[in-house]
């Protein structure tokens, strides 16, 4: 799904189902886009993301699996843009990079029951298969910890992409 940036002010204005709908474009659990969508209006991008990380905080494992579910494997081919967006420098990795991204994020859901989450966007294919081999020494609990970090962090890049706010533009 393509979505062009909503002004905050717009984005506010949404009915409720509209507004979860575009929610879910950034983060698959619903119990999260009902809570962002609920915490409207919002006066900032800051609260929006604020609201988000709280949201995020308090979703159940069961909702966190349902996040999860909505990425795709690291080096995957993907049809979502944000997430082929973000993982642009692994489509242009050497074959190698690429082999061994597939081998190890194999192990990881073999040794965690569900997808490698990173946040990608920045960061090389190296970057992100050296991170994937470091987090296989995690235990489960530690793990579910660094991976709602990592949710949080893609959650507030694709809202910012998704949310525009010409009060702090005109800054």
């Amino acid at each position: 799904m393509t979505t062009d940036p909503i002004d905050l002010s717009a984005f506010d204005a949404l009915p409720d189902s509209e507004a979860v709908a575009l929610l879910l474009s950034c983060c698959t659990s619903p119990a999260w886009a009902r809570e962002v969508a609920a915490g409207r209006p919002y006066t900032t991008i800051e609260e929006v993301l604020a609201a988000a990380d709280r949201a995020l905080a308090g979703v159940s494992e069961e909702e966190l699996d349902r996040a999860l579910a909505g990425h795709p494997r690291i080096g995957a081919t993907t049809s979502h843009p944000s997430s082929a967006r973000e993982q642009a420098a692994v489509a242009s990795a050497g074959d190698e990079v690429r082999a061994a991204l597939a081998a190890w994020n194999r192990e990881y859901e073999a040794r965690f029951g569900h997808v490698y989450l990173v946040r990608a966007a920045g960061r090389s294919a190296g970057e992100l298969l050296d991170i994937l081999m470091k987090r296989l020494h995690n235990d489960p609990r530690t793990e579910r910890a660094v991976v709602r970090r990592e949710l949080a962090e893609i959650n507030r890049i694709r809202l910012r992409r998704l949310l525009r706010d010409p009060a702090e533009e005109a800054r």
